[in-house]
């Protein structure tokens, strides 16, 4: 079997061809700064091995600052919580009572007030939120429908991750109307809630 002439013709540039790009390679291999080291002895992941001792040192060390964020944040990232599935309520988080005082012009007790109100009937209110108005000694609409804009920009800056919910969400109306129990008007203005 004879090979064909273009074929003949063409090897000695297919042979030059591939010695080059052995001897390409070749060099690339030689230049690499990298060397790959099958085992280093004595690694800090090995089994039975000691931790490495700057990462000891801090996981060791005292904190810088202690947060004290309170019973509404503890209870928050309970165990429970934390393990909640993605589509859980982000307040989610079982009521608190209270446990701190409010200042006066906000705080009414139960008797002059009476009963506490659900508050989640408040749109943008939900049980978190709930807890951290509790925890101020705010319970009814009344209290909320009485907050004047330094009342409300107080109470704002205690809401942390919900801050500006108060305006957006027009909790000052709301509760006016729920607490003046006008239902109609409340359901035109805002929908049906609760």
């Amino acid at each position: 079997m004879t090979m064909p002439a273009t074929f003949q013709e063409a090897l000695p540039l297919i042979l030059l061809g591939l010695a080059l790009l052995v001897v390409l390679f070749v060099i690339v291999r030689s230049s690499r700064k990298t060397k790959i080291i099958d085992k280093v002895e004595g690694d800090v992941l090995d089994e039975g091995a000691s931790p490495a001792a700057r990462n000891q040192a801090l996981i060791d060390a005292p904190r810088s600052v202690e947060n004290t964020l309170g019973e509404s944040s503890a209870a928050a990232n309970a165990d429970t919580l934390a393990a909640a599935t993605a589509s859980a309520d982000a307040e989610a988080g079982p009521p608190i009572a209270p446990t701190k005082a409010a200042p006066d012009e906000l705080k009414e007790t139960a008797s002059s007030a009476g009963e506490a109100d659900d508050l989640k009937r408040i749109k943008g209110v939900g049980p978190k939120l709930v807890s951290l108005l509790n925890e101020q000694g705010i319970t009814t609409f009344a209290q909320i429908a009485a907050w004047s804009d330094e009342d409300v920009k107080r109470i704002d800056a205690t809401l942390g991750r919900f801050s500006g919910r108060i305006e957006r969400d027009q909790w000052v109306k709301q509760a006016k109307l729920l607490s003046a129990g006008d239902e109609d008007g409340f359901a035109k203005t805002f929908g049906n809630n609760g």
